[in-house]
Order: C-alpha cells, then structure tokens, then sequence
C-alpha cells in the first residue's frame, strides 16, 4: 500500500497501519479523529487505496467549506431551477461516489438538517436531490473526520447521537506530531526532496536546523512542517527554518496540549537522525507524563486513564523518565 503512510514508522502511527490494513477492505464506516494537520485525509486515502473500491475514485468534501445551502446540492446534487442559480442539474458527490469511497471531511460542522439527510443515506443507501422527489440510490463507503469533541457536541444538541454511530463502526485516532517525533527526519527528507523536484532547489537542512524541527511542538502538525519546508524552499534559505520556528515558539506553548520541549543538548555533535528523533521523544514523554501527575495530584491510576496507557506501563514510565524510583513506587492499583 503505497499511501504515504509508509514514512509513519513511530510506534502509535504503526498501529493506525495495522487497523488500517484490517479494515480497508470493508463495507464498515470509519471515523477519523485527531487534531487539524495530522494526516486524516491520508489515512482516508490508504483506506480507500486498500479496499476493493481502489478502482474508483475517492471524493472529498469540506463540510465546514460551504454554507448549508450549497453543502446540500454539493452532497446530493441539484435539478436545474432547484433555487436561484441553479441553471442546471448537477450530480452530487454521493453519486458521484457509486461503488466507490466519499470522505466527509470536518464532519462535526455538518448542520444539524443535513445530518437528518447523511443518516437517511447511510441507513438506507437513499437520498434525493434538491428540488426533486425522484428517490436515487447509492452504494458509498463513508469515511469521515473530525477534530472536535463529537461526545460534547452531541451532549450540546450539535450533533445527532444516531449518525455519530452510524460513523463510528470503526474509530481510528491519528495522533499529533509530537507523539510521533521519530517520524519528522524521514518527514523532512521527503518535504526537501518533494520540494526539490517541485522548485528546483535543493535545501540543505543543517543538523541545527533538524534539532530545531525535531524539538519544537508542531501545534499544526504535519501540515505546518510541510509548510515551514515549503517556504523555506521556495526563498532558498534553510536558515529560514530557524528563524520561523523561533517566531511561532511562544504561540505555540499556548496551545492547549502542546507540549513544550527543552532543547537537545547542543555540544553533541554526532548526533544521528535517529538519536536526535529518539531523544527529543523521551523528552516530550518526561514532560507530558510529569504534568499530568501535577495535574492529578500524583494520583497514578488517574494519570494512566487519562494518558491512555496501561498502570503498570506509567509505573515504567515514572522510573525511566526518572520522575520516581523503583522502591518508591509501589504497585498499588486497585
């Protein structure tokens, strides 16, 4: 499976490989979660790319892009004279879609009117377009993403309880950047040489430069570190790279979640990719694990919930971060 996935080689985005490769070939609906920029759309892709639907082609739709009107005869398609404008029919993306893949894209923005519709389609495989009454049929693998809190906007009147499950057969969550630090070198080989072919400049990255990208919090994920090369690149400066990442520094730290991180000690010079990615990690890792503890008042079994890993896996953790010694912690886990 050729999706780009290959370059998420860091353990958390190995199992999203894994889940992937189990669920691509089947009929189920998935719903993507994660922050904005960290590769829903390619995870979609590798999905489709890996079912039995490859040969169509996947569609994509925005659905905070639009206002409802538009979203509706861009989902479902238009009879000519439907509403003003409307000067002729035009096919929506669920026919579009027949016998292939359709990924709805910031699906927490749908308006509550379209959900109603959405949940038709899903159920029955039915839908009409705007201004006919003409039932049309569809057969469309529904992939969707979100980064909001679909729990929250269901508990707020926001969004339906029974689409949200419609969706949810399979819920794969892509992690942010900073969970997966291993992966920025390989990342950024790929960027520079992408960008290479693209503008015909070669850029350099320094191994300061590549500590920088490393160690930095990357609140847009792997769309702002495309970006940070793409610019860098295109003013032939790989100095540019430093002088960028310094300026969205203090942004950055305010960013609930993000995570910031000491720099890598800078007199080693033999610092190989691999290490710098590996160390900067251990970093990030040391960090979250420690504020989360202050966060619950030392109270290990909530931290691990709430982080996500196993209670003996943060009492590993607490040792090896060296936040804590082996005779300290006693294995109190009710």
């Amino acid at each position: 499976m050729n999706s780009g996935l290959e370059l998420c080689t860091s353990e958390a985005m190995v199992a999203v490989r894994q889940l992937v490769d189990k669920v691509a070939d089947t009929a189920a609906n998935v719903l993507l979660r994660g922050e904005t920029g960290v590769g829903k759309e390619l995870v979609a892709r590798a999905l489709h790319d890996g079912s039995s639907r490859a040969s169509t082609s996947m569609h994509k739709v925005n659905c905070a892009a639009l206002p409802r009107e538009l979203l509706e005869s861009e989902l479902f398609g238009h009879q000519k004279g439907a509403f003003t404008g409307a000067y002729r029919e035009k096919l929506g993306r669920f026919e579009l879609a027949h016998r292939g893949t359709l990924f709805l894209d910031e699906i927490g923005e749908l308006p509550l009117a379209l959900q109603a519709k959405l949940l038709h389609v899903l159920q029955d495989g039915e839908f009409a377009r705007v201004g006919d009454d003409r039932v049309r049929h569809a057969d469309v693998r529904v992939i969707a993403a979100t980064n909001v809190d679909l729990e929250a906007a269901m508990r707020s009147g926001r969004f339906r309880e029974d689409l949200y499950y419609r969706l949810n057969v399979i819920a794969i969550r892509v992690p942010p950047l900073r969970e997966r630090r291993e992966e920025i070198p390989a990342l950024v080989e790929h960027f520079t040489a992408r960008f290479e072919r693209e503008y015909g400049r070669r850029l350099e990255i320094s191994r300061a430069a590549l500590r920088a990208l490393t160690v930095y919090p990357w609140p847009g994920n792997v769309r702002e570190l495309e970006n940070v090369l793409k610019r860098a690149a295109v003013l032939g400066q790989a100095g540019a790279i430093e002088e960028a990442l310094a300026s969205r520094g203090t942004a950055a730290t305010s960013v609930p979640g993000v995570v910031p991180v000491r720099p890598i000690d800078t007199t080693v010079e033999a610092l190989g990719l691999k290490t710098i990615a590996r160390q900067a990690a251990r970093d990030a890792e040391r960090i979250a694990i420690r504020d989360m503890l202050e966060r619950v008042h030392w109270n290990r079994t909530k931290a691990a919930r709430l982080l996500q890993i196993s209670y003996k896996a943060l009492l590993y953790k607490i040792v090896e971060c060296g936040l804590g010694k082996a005779d300290e912690i006693t294995d109190d886990v009710p």
